[in-house]
């Protein structure tokens, strides 16, 4: 059998809040959307932009970071898989189908207020514990950065 490779691999901004549930046994599910864009030259030689929107699912810790650090507009490079579901549509009768992303990996490209400098967290649908880049940025004296940091100042 010959080998295949279902990766996707996302920088882009989150469209509105994530929605937060749980299945009957308990798994946190985080859904939201993805835009991505990217600029091309029409037939007149006038720049166009074009935004595609993604549908990504996260679960378990992944999804708990998603509720405890993404809102609409963080801005995320995210690493998965694409799934297609299919349903019948009761009403209809006919068949339906959406295309997702299944997060593997996330990193938060936007600081918690924006302005604090970019802070990130790789994480995985496989349970993996993440940790945040503690680096200070740019700018910095070597007093601040030789500061001991106490368990008050870790923000999870």
């Amino acid at each position: 059998m010959a080998r295949s490779v279902n990766k996707v691999t996302l920088l882009g901004n989150v469209g509105k809040d994530p929605e937060i549930r749980s299945t009957p046994s308990g798994v946190m599910v985080a859904s939201f959307g993805l835009a991505t864009s990217d600029r091309f030259q029409d037939a007149q030689g006038n720049w166009q932009d074009r935004t595609e929107w993604h549908n990504l699912k996260a679960f378990k810790r992944t999804a708990e970071i998603v509720r405890d650090y993404v809102k609409k507009g963080s801005k995320l490079y995210v690493e998965g898989k694409i799934t297609t579901n299919s349903w019948d549509d009761k009403e209809s009768g006919q068949k339906r189908y959406r295309t997702e992303i299944l997060v593997n990996e996330l990193v938060l490209l936007s600081g918690r207020d924006e302005g604090s400098g970019a802070q990130t967290r790789p994480a995985s649908s496989s349970g993996s514990t993440a940790s945040f880049d503690q680096r200070p940025p740019a700018g910095h004296d070597d007093v601040a950065q030789s500061a001991e940091i106490s368990d008050d100042d870790i923000p999870f």
